[in-house]
C-alpha cells in the first residue's frame, strides 16, 4: 500500500534533498564515529573460515 503524499513535498526537489532534509528532521547523525559503532554491531570482526577447523 503506498503511503500517502505529504503536501510539502515538491516535485522540484531531488531525491537528495529531500533524503538530507529528512535525515535532519530525524537529527540523524552523522559523525564517522557513529558510523563505525553501527558498523561494527552488524559486521563481524573477523571472518571464519569454514574448512579450516
Amino acid at each position: 500500500m503506498a503511503k500517502p503524499k505529504r503536501e510539502d513535498d515538491k516535485p522540484n526537489k531531488s531525491q537528495k534533498e529531500r533524503f538530507i532534509e529528512t535525515a535532519r528532521e530525524l537529527e540523524v547523525d552523522e559523525s564517522e564515529e557513529a558510523f563505525e559503532r553501527a558498523f561494527k554491531k552488524i559486521v563481524p570482526s573477523k571472518i571464519r573460515n569454514p574448512t579450516a577447523d
